[in-house]
This record gives structure tokens, C-alpha cells and sequence, in this order.
């Protein structure tokens, strides 16, 4: 077996098929999994990708040599699996590399109620137990071996959803859908669309609904300006009000306004957390550490608590746990909902940004002005060897203008003018990733530079 080090990342499993990750791979996961943490049961999931349903098949002969009974949940966004994890009380597995190109597959795994598991939370004993079975074979399996069922949950998935976001009185509006190809193209349908539910007041425009793991048009992921060209292009060709771009498995969630300007997910989490928060008035509001200031000025001026973390979905969902708090946002268009056992739905979030929309008479752009108060650079990479001295030398560079300095995660500088910057290591490459935020956009700028040269160096 390869050396499983280099597909087990920090919070989930990624690698090329079948190099990398194959049958083989999958099936020693799957028992690793079920001897770790003691799953009796699991729903298992996949998204387009060609590979999908024979590393799920592996994954489950692994789990249920084990004595877990796997539900086959087949074609599923990662938020429709974690509804599965959460709904039935069962632990999950999902099968998508998201929006990594055609030649990735991976593994999402959770406990039961969507709890996610990370380096920090048993992915590494999966790992190490995995790595440890004898080459090309399992332990032998338990006296009781486990079954396999199939079950479909869509329509269940889109009834809940619309349960928690009514749109029904919503003014008529027209919105385009990029779903990339990926597994958008499966739930907009069911969730937005009025297959089995009653008919809303939205006209779906759809781009890329075909499902194809190959992603013939674009990569799925909307993080990158140049996927978000066609989405803009359509809404304005249309007349839109505004447009939506889903990631390959549809866990997160882009958004443009009529214009086909994007709007921010820092602007996207303080507006959910508005409507949150009229809903739970006082409740804790969780915003990762490069998610604009707006966001805590906007959760604390509506009465909130805004809980700072680092990055990353594992530290999110712990906070969430922790604190109680009703929803969480982060720069990379998670969106986190405790109606939604604190676990990410790109879906959702869309649902309250038309809501919030067709509740008023005014455009999106109108709407979220208030909620983009500054300057951001968004997430610049710089391969760096030695990413310490880098991040030291920056420290150094701003230390004259610095009012304030904070190590949570990676390095974040707060100057003087009102600016700041974060500076952070990659886990998995030889990256720094710098984020800068700034009142203007001369600061910004000139903050971006003069970091990215410090860097760069």
C-alpha cells in the first residue's frame, strides 16, 4: 500500500485515482474507520466523479468486514450526507475531492450527527491502523459481518431545508445557477426547483448542470476569479438579480450580484448572521480570523457575540459545539448552521441570501453594501521554502506600524492605519498564504505589496 501520509490531510483524504487512492486504499480505510471509532453504522456517499461508486463499494466491503452496517445514500452533495449523518444519527463517509481537478477523488468522513473528523479527532489513528494492515488484505473479518442497504434522500434533504429558509413569499426573482458540473446540478433542482416541492417564486437559469467528474467547461471552484466568468457574463446577458456558484460537491457557495460583481463571503456571513441572529437574538456568531472585521462590527451591533477561531472546518464545528452558537462564516464560503448539526451547507446559505433579497425591493448590491465596509486582497500564495524566516521577516517589517500581534493561526498583524494581515503556512505545500484588509484601497495596496515583496524575497 502507498504511503497513506500523503492523502490523509488534515481534515480529510485527497489523492489521484488510482495512483494513489484505489480500491485497494479504500477498503483499508473503510475498516480502519469502523475500528477507530466504533461505528455501528454509517451512510456512505459519492459525487460524479467516475471513481466514486467503486471506492465507495471498497469502502463499505472494509466497514462491514468490520461488523458496520453502511447505507448507500448513491448520488450526494456533501451537505446531503452530512443531513444523512445527521438525520438518521448515523456516522458518514463521502466520496469527493470537491474542487480539486478530474483526477483527485478523496473522503470526507464524520461521526454521527455530522461531527467532523480531522488530523485532531481520530483522521491520523485512521491512518496509522489503515497503514498498519497486512499488504493487500484486511484483518480477518468479525464473526457478525455488516450489510449493505441503498436509500435515497433527496427529496428528505429539500424538504428540510426548506423548512428552515421560507421563500414561498418571496418576490419573484430570476437567478443564475453555475453548478460546475458538479453535484449543484442534482440539489438546485430538488431544493430551489419544484420537482416534488411546491413551486417557489424563483426562475432558475441553470449553467453546467450535467454531471461530469471531468468538468468539461471550468474547475468547480468559484474561489478562483477565472471560474466566475461565465456565471457573470450570464446573469447580466439574462437580466438576473443575481447569480450562484456551487463547488463540486456543493458544500459552498459563491454569489454575484445583478452586475456580476462578487459579493464577498465575509459580506455573505455577516448577512446570514443578521437573520440568525432575529431569530436567536444573543447567540455566539463564529467568524475565522480572515474573514473581514466587518463581520464582528455587524454581530455585535445586532446583539451577537462574535467568537473569533482559526481557520478550518474542524475548529469551526468545535466552537459551534462549545459556545452554542447559531452560525459560523468563513473567507472560503463555508457556511455553518446549528439547524443543520453545525455542519457546512453551501445550500442554506444560498436560501437566505434570495430570502433576504425577495424580502426587499432593492438590488443585492444595495443590500450588501453595508456589509462591505473595507478593502481585502482575498488569499495570495507564494511558494516559500523557509516559511518561518518569511514570517518572521514580515513580522519585523510592519513592526514600527504594528498596534497589535496575535499567533492563533499563522501570524496577524494589526497596523496602525487600520489595516491588517495574516500570514500562514500551508499544511500540506511549500505556501504562505497572505491575507490583507485595509479602509482604502491605496492602503491596501501598498500593505499587499510591500508584504508580498517581504515574502517574496
Amino acid at each position: 500500500m502507498i504511503n497513506l501520509s500523503d492523502i490523509v490531510k488534515a481534515y480529510d483524504v485527497r489523492g489521484i485515482v488510482p495512483e494513489q487512492l484505489n480500491p485497494e486504499v479504500a477498503r483499508a480505510l473503510g475498516a480502519a474507520f469502523v475500528t477507530v471509532t466504533g461505528a455501528r453504522a454509517l451512510a456512505a456517499g459519492h459525487d460524479m466523479r467516475e471513481s466514486g461508486p467503486e471506492l465507495l463499494a471498497a469502502f463499505a466491503d472494509g466497514a462491514t468486514s468490520r461488523g458496520a452496517d453502511v447505507i448507500d445514500i448513491g448520488l450526494a452533495s456533501t451537505d446531503l450526507l452530512y443531513y444523512a449523518s445527521g438525520q438518521l444519527r448515523l456516522a458518514g463517509a463521502m466520496f469527493t475531492a470537491s474542487h480539486n481537478p478530474a483526477r483527485y477523488n478523496g473522503i470526507k468522513l464524520c461521526l454521527q450527527g455530522a461531527q467532523p473528523v480531522g488530523q485532531e479527532s481520530g483522521l491520523t489513528q485512521i491512518r496509522d491502523t489503515a497503514q498498519g494492515y497486512p499488504e493487500g488484505g484486511l484483518p480477518a473479518p468479525v464473526a457478525e459481518r455488516g450489510t449493505v442497504s441503498s436509500r435515497r434522500l433527496l427529496a428528505d434533504y429539500a424538504r428540510y431545508l426548506r423548512g428552515l429558509v421560507d421563500l414561498s413569499g418571496s418576490r419573484p426573482l430570476k437567478v443564475v445557477v453555475d453548478a460546475g458540473n458538479g453535484m449543484g446540478g442534482y440539489t438546485v433542482p430538488a431544493v430551489l426547483g419544484d420537482a416534488e416541492l411546491a413551486p417557489l417564486p424563483l426562475e432558475i437559469v441553470p449553467l453546467y448542470f450535467e454531471l461530469d467528474g471531468s468538468f468539461p467547461t471550468h474547475e468547480a471552484n468559484p474561489l478562483e476569479p477565472a471560474n466566475l466568468v461565465d456565471l457573470q457574463r450570464r446573469v447580466v446577458e439574462v437580466g438576473a438579480d443575481l447569480g450562484l456558484a456551487f463547488d463540486g460537491d456543493a458544500d459552498r457557495c459563491f454569489v454575484v450580484d445583478a452586475g456580476g460583481k462578487p459579493i464577498s463571503p465575509s459580506a455573505i456571513t455577516a448577512l446570514v448572521a443578521v437573520r440568525e441572529l432575529a431569530k436567536a437574538p444573543g447567540s455566539a456568531v463564529i467568524h475565522n480570523l480572515i474573514t473581514s472585521k466587518a463581520v464582528p462590527e455587524i454581530i455585535a451591533a445586532h446583539g451577537g457575540r462574535p467568537i473569533r477561531t482559526r481557520v478550518g472546518h474542524s475548529y469551526i464545528k468545535a466552537e459551534m459545539a462549545v459556545t452554542d452558537a447559531v452560525f459560523g462564516g468563513e473567507h472560503s464560503a463555508h457556511y455553518y448552521f446549528r439547524d443543520f448539526w453545525r455542519a457546512d451547507t453551501g445550500m442554506l446559505a444560498a436560501m437566505h441570501v434570495l430570502a433576504a433579497l425577495g424580502e426587499q425591493d432593492g438590488t443585492l448590491a444595495e443590500l450588501t453594501a453595508g456589509y462591505q465596509r473595507y478593502h481585502a486582497s482575498g488569499e495570495i500564495n507564494s511558494k516559500v521554502i523557509d516559511q518561518a524566516a518569511r514570517m518572521a521577516a514580515v513580522r519585523e517589517r510592519f513592526a514600527d506600524r504594528t498596534s497589535a500581534t496575535d499567533t492563533l493561526d499563522g501570524l496577524t498583524l494589526e497596523l496602525v492605519d487600520g489595516s491588517w494581515l495574516n500570514v500562514r503556512a500551508s499544511n500540506t505545500e511549500p505556501l504562505l498564504r497572505l491575507n490583507v484588509e485595509a479602509p482604502t484601497s491605496a492602503a491596501l495596496a501598498a500593505v499587499r505589496d510591500e508584504a508580498l515583496a517581504v515574502i517574496r524575497s
